[in-house]
């Protein structure tokens, strides 16, 4: 649905006159910073060398990491589901499931192991958050991976619903390896890019680092408070 925006022009002459100053019509010009520490770390890591960085990160925010091809997925998939005790699973509709060599596993093998499969579906409304509220495993696809932080980028959209990723009890990030960059600096310049080649990006981006997590005063971690309490991150080789 498109928003009508009234009175617009009133409003922010109202601002500016408030604040002594003609209002602003120009579009502001972008400083160009002397500079840009944010820039200079991880400069030029391959995507090896950033692996290595998420995987010790990965230690720090109690999140499993896993290493895997295409070819191998379905297998390092399946092991990470049945030892979170199998389904439900709730799952976005993206058709790189399919690319990726998943159907059989998703429609075949865990019906026979009578693992249920719930794949997000936006005409179904509020049900799509009961099978996400009532789902044991969720497994989501990261867009962006922040090496430094361990922090995988969730794109939403009508098939992608955010309650995927913190209703279930654990969560699973499949990470192609092409999406690793060094951290936010390089996350927020795709993010840019992406919107000046499409002109569009999703309208609710997830930051995600690890399983929910929170410290008192005195710095006590716990460790699932608000999400899933178990997290794995399954690392693609794409390249």
């Amino acid at each position: 649905m498109t928003g009508t925006i009234q009175n617009r022009d009133s409003f922010l002459n109202q601002i500016a006159t408030q604040l002594g100053r003609p209002r602003i019509s120009k579009p502001v010009q972008r400083p160009n910073w002397k500079f840009r520490p944010q820039d200079e770390v991880l400069k030029g890591a391959t995507q090896d060398e950033l692996l290595d960085v998420l995987t010790e990160q990965c230690k720090r925010i109690h999140t499993s990491i896993y290493t895997t091809n295409l070819k191998e997925l379905p297998a390092t998939l399946n092991e990470v589901v049945t030892n979170y005790g199998g389904g439900p699973v709730v799952t976005w509709k993206d058709e790189r499931f399919s690319k990726w060599g998943l159907d059989s596993l998703m429609k075949s093998d865990w019906d026979s192991q009578q693992i249920e499969v719930y794949e997000w579906d936006h005409t179904k409304g509020s049900e799509n958050i009961t099978k996400a509220e009532n789902a044991n495993v969720a497994i989501t696809i990261s867009e962006i991976t922040l090496a430094e932080s361990g922090t995988v980028v969730l794109f939403s959209d009508e098939n992608k619903g955010r309650t995927v990723s913190f209703l279930p009890a654990t969560y699973i990030a499949l990470i192609p390896k092409s999406t690793l960059v060094p951290r936010m600096t390089q996350a927020a310049q795709k993010m840019r890019e992406i919107h000046q080649q499409t002109g569009h990006i999703a309208s609710c981006i997830n930051f995600i680092t690890g399983p929910s997590n929170s410290a008192d005063i005195e710095l006590n971690l716990v460790v699932g408070v608000h999400g899933p309490v178990k997290a794995s991150y399954i690392v693609i080789d794409d390249l």
